[in-house]
């Protein structure tokens, strides 16, 4: 088994409180979920506005359905033009 971990840290330009900062988080979270079947959760800055981390965590028996499914997840950030990708690390265990 393995278990893939990605933490994405990004930063919101167009957000000014944080009820905007919650409809566009959730928004994102909702879109991962859906489309790889992952789990998502805001890990850090949940009191700022303008910044936010995601944590996200796929399962699998192959370790190349975790890369991939990491590498599709973040080129979905990537893509996102409401958020700027700051940093990005993971693990695969």
């Amino acid at each position: 088994m393995m278990v893939g971990t990605l933490q994405v840290e990004f930063f919101l330009p167009d957000v000014f409180s944080l009820k905007e900062k919650r409809f566009v988080i959730q928004s994102l979270k909702t879109k991962i979920r859906n489309r790889f079947n992952v789990s998502v959760a805001e890990v850090d800055y949940q009191d700022k506005w303008q910044r936010a981390v995601f944590g996200v965590a796929c399962v699998s028996a192959d370790r190349q359905i975790v890369e991939s499914t990491m590498d599709k997840v973040l080129d979905m950030c990537f893509q996102e033009d409401r958020i700027e990708v700051l940093n990005q690390s993971r693990d695969i265990f």
